[in-house]
C-alpha cells in the first residue's frame, strides 16, 4: 500500500517538476485519443501506457536512485490489478437479468440497491455484478447518461459506509480506523448524497422517451410482471472468497506470510488466493452465464494496462503535492475545509486510494501523530487526542472527499473505467474524458459536493 508518500517525498531528493509531464501526457491521450485518433489509440494504448509508466520508473531507479517509491507503487498496483481482475472474472460468470419494464423508478431502485450492496462487496464488486443487468434492463432505451449515473451512485458514493465499500476507507481501516467508524460518522452524508443523486437520476431518466437499441444487448421479453433470472450461483462462493481475502492483510494479521520491505509488510497470500479463486471461477463458470454476459477479457485488459501507466506516472504528482502541502508555510491551512477540497481535487485525477493515504498522513503530522501508529490513528479518528474533536472532523473531510470525488473522472476510482469499458464493449457510446466532466460531473456532482461540504464539514451539522 502507498501509505508513506509524505515520508518518502521528504526522505528522497526533490522531484523535478518536469517529471509530471508523462502523467499529463497520458491523461491527455486518454481524453483525446478515442476522439481524434480512435483507430491508432485502440491499437496502441497498451504500448503507450506501459512505455510512459516505465519511463518514469526508470528515472526513479537510475537517475534519482529511489527504489522505495517504485516498490510501494508496484505493491499497490499489484493489489489493485489482482482484485479488479478477480472480481471481473467472478462477476462475468454470474448472470442476473431483471425481467421488467424499464422505468425511471425501476432504474433508481436498482442503483439504490447497488449503493447498499457496495458496502458489503465493494464498489467494484457491486458495479461488476449489476452493470450488465442494468444495461440489459434498459436495452431499448439505453443512453450514456444512465451508465454515468450508475458510476456516480454504485461505483462511488454507495461505498461510503464500510471499509469494504471503497479502497480509501479500507486503507483507513488497515491503519487503525475502527470498522464501524464510517457507518457512525458518514451515514448522514451517505443518505444526502444517495438521495440527491437518485433524485437527479429519476428526473433526467424521466425525460428519456426514446427507443435507442444498443446493438450488442438483448433484453428478454417482459411478461408484465417483475421477475429475476439468475444463473452462475457457484460463482457466488468464489466471489465470497475473493472479497473475504481482502482482509488477509499482514498489517492487520501479523501471522500471515508477507514480504517485509522499507518498514512495511506486503501481502502475497491474499493475491494468490484471489487469483486462484478467479481461475476456478472461469474454469467452472456456467457457459450460459458467460454467454449471457457476452464475457470477454478486453475491458479488464484495458483497465490493467492503462492503470499501469497511471500508477507509475502519477508518482511524481503525488510526491510533489505532498512536498507542497507538508511545507511549514502551509501548516495553518491544514483545516477540514482545506482537506476536503484538496483531497477531493486530487482524488478525482490521481486515484482516490493513495490520495487518502497522503492527506491522512499530512493531517496527522500537524498534530504530531504518526500514521503508522495504530493507537495514534484511533485517537485521531475518535477525536480524543490533544487536538480534540478537530481531528475527527478532519478525518470525515478526508474520507468523504476521497470517496465522493472518485466519481469526478473516469480515473478517479478503478470501477469507473471498468464500467465504461464494459459499456463500450456492449456498444454504448460513452462520453469522452472531458465530456464526462463537463456534461455530468460539474453540473450534477459538484453541487452535491458543495452541499455536503457546507453542511457536514463547514457547518458541522452532522
Amino acid at each position: 500500500m502507498l501509505y508513506n508518500y509524505i515520508l518518502l517525498a521528504q526522505a528522497q531528493q526533490a522531484i523535478p517538476g518536469f517529471l509530471i509531464i508523462p502523467f499529463l501526457l497520458l491523461i491527455g491521450l486518454i481524453a483525446s485519443g478515442p476522439i481524434f485518433f480512435g483507430h491508432f489509440w485502440e491499437h496502441n494504448y497498451k504500448k503507450i501506457a506501459v512505455t510512459l509508466g516505465l519511463t518514469v520508473l526508470a528515472y526513479y531507479l537510475f537517475v534519482l536512485g529511489d527504489v522505495h517509491m517504485p516498490a510501494h507503487t508496484l505493491a499497490e498496483y499489484f493489489t489493485f490489478a489482482v482484485l479488479l481482475s478477480s472480481l471481473y472474472i467472478a462477476a462475468g460468470g454470474i448472470y442476473l437479468n431483471v425481467n421488467a419494464k424499464a422505468t425511471p423508478l425501476i432504474n433508481v431502485a436498482l442503483v439504490a440497491v447497488g449503493a447498499v450492496l457496495a458496502n458489503f462487496i465493494g464498489t467494484t464488486g457491486a458495479s461488476l455484478l449489476l452493470i450488465r443487468p442494468f444495461m440489459r434492463l434498459n436495452a431499448h432505451r439505453l443512453k450514456p447518461y444512465q451508465v454515468v449515473f450508475f458510476i456516480f451512485i454504485v461505483s462511488n458514493a454507495g461505498g461510503l459506509l464500510t471499509p469494504l465499500g471503497d479502497p480509501p476507507l479500507f486503507i483507513g481501516f488497515i491503519k487503525g480506523v475502527p470498522f464501524f467508524w464510517t457507518l457512525q460518522h458518514l451515514f448522514i452524508p451517505w443518505i444526502i448524497s444517495i438521495i440527491l443523486l437518485c433524485t437527479l437520476f429519476f428526473f433526467v431518466d424521466s425525460r428519456n422517451k426514446g427507443d435507442e437499441i444498443t446493438a450488442h444487448l438483448e433484453a428478454e421479453p417482459t411478461t408484465g410482471k417483475t421477475e429475476f433470472h439468475f444463473s452462475g450461483r457457484r460463482n457466488l462462493f468464489w466471489l465470497a472468497i475473493i472479497i473475504g481475502a481482502v482482509f488477509l492483510d499482514p498489517n492487520v494479521i501479523e501471522s500471515l506470510p508477507h514480504i517485509y520491505y522499507d518498514g512495511n509488510k506486503f501481502s502475497y497470500i491474499r493475491e494468490i488466493i484471489q487469483l486462484t479463486a478467479a481461475f476456478m471461477c472461469f474454469r467452472f463458470s456456467s457457459k450460459e452465464a458467460l454467454a449471457g454476459n457476452q464475457f470477454n477479457f478486453h475491458p479488464i485488459l484495458e483497465v490493467v494496462f492503462l492503470f499501469f501507466g497511471i500508477f507509475f506516472t502519477m508518482m511524481p504528482a503525488l510526491q510533489l503535492s505532498a512536498e507542497i502541502a507538508s511545507s511549514p508555510a502551509y501548516a495553518n491551512y491544514i483545516t477540514p475545509n482545506f482537506l476536503y477540497w484538496a483531497t477531493g481535487s486530487l482524488s478525482g485525477f490521481l486515484d482516490n486510494a493513495p490520495t487518502y493515504a497522503n492527506f491522512l498522513s499530512l493531517a496527522m503530522a500537524k498534530f504530531d501523530l504518526a500514521q503508522n501508529n495504530v493507537e495514534d490513528v484511533r485517537q485521531f479518528a475518535a477525536g480524543t487526542s490533544a487536538a480534540g474533536m478537530e481531528t475527527l472532523v478532519q478525518l470525515e473531510a478526508i474520507s468523504l472527499a476521497a470517496v465522493l470525488f472518485g466519481a469526478f473522472t473516469y480515473i478517479g476510482n478503478g470501477p469507473n473505467f471498468m464500467v465504461k469499458a464494459i459499456a463500450e464493449s456492449a456498444g454504448v457510446r460513452m462520453p469522452s474524458f472531458f465530456a464526462y466532466i463537463l456534461r455530468y460531473s460539474i453540473p450534477f456532482l459538484l453541487p452535491i459536493f458543495l452541499l455536503v461540504w457546507f453542511l457536514v464539514v463547514h457547518l458541522r451539522l452532522f
